[in-house]
């Protein structure tokens, strides 16, 4: 895929009303700090277009990247060691809940999970919600380049177990200091692309 054009067109928060877009949207959730905002530069080919941050829940708006006027990326908020307040989670958890229900526009969700750890409870949690609201998550196993490449099957089958999934769904190992994965990515997108 090749990027012309980024724009972060549209920052929604707890109480905004959702853009009526009307080119297909990509959503991407995870933890907080699992390399979200990483992973959308990459997919921009921007180096720091997405605010990257060492302190977890940062995003906390939903961001919608109008990329080459013909998609979106919607950069999710965070979930799980942000260190807000339950109410807050409770509306951001809504406000997430809220998008995934109403956007006409949403193709795919992409879920990104650490490579290095064991899936946690949030993790479980939010794909089962992601399954729950009707999309078929992609999985993103990020920070590839943290762990040793004999390693890579091994946490590849971690990560499916730990989530309670098959090989029917897609796991795409993911470093932001390589790009490896990116292609992959991509690919998936525009194929996506292709079928709306």
């Amino acid at each position: 895929m090749i990027i012309k054009t980024v724009e972060l067109e549209t920052v929604c928060g707890i109480t905004s009303k959702l853009p009526d877009n009307t080119k297909p949207e990509f959503a991407f959730a995870g933890k907080s700090n699992v390399g979200k905002s990483s992973l959308i530069n990459a997919l921009m080919n921007r180096k720091a277009y997405a605010r990257t941050s060492s302190q977890p829940g940062k995003t906390q708006t939903i961001n919608f990247y109008n990329i080459n006027d013909a998609l979106y990326y919607v950069d999710l908020p965070g979930y799980g060691y942000a260190k807000v307040a339950q109410e807050v989670k409770a509306k951001w958890g809504k406000m997430i809940e809220n998008y995934l229900h109403q956007s006409p526009m949403l193709k795919r969700v992409f879920l990104l999970i650490d490579i290095r750890h064991d899936p946690s409870v949030n993790d479980k949690t939010m794909y089962d919600w992601i399954v729950y609201n009707g999309y078929q998550p992609v999985i993103i196993a990020t920070k590839l380049d943290k762990i040793n490449r004999s390693q890579v099957q091994k946490h590849m089958k971690m990560v499916r177990q730990g989530l309670g999934i098959g090989q029917d769904v897609t796991v795409i190992p993911f470093s932001a200091e390589t790009k490896q994965g990116r292609d992959e990515i991509w690919a998936l997108i525009e194929e996506m692309m292709g079928e709306s």
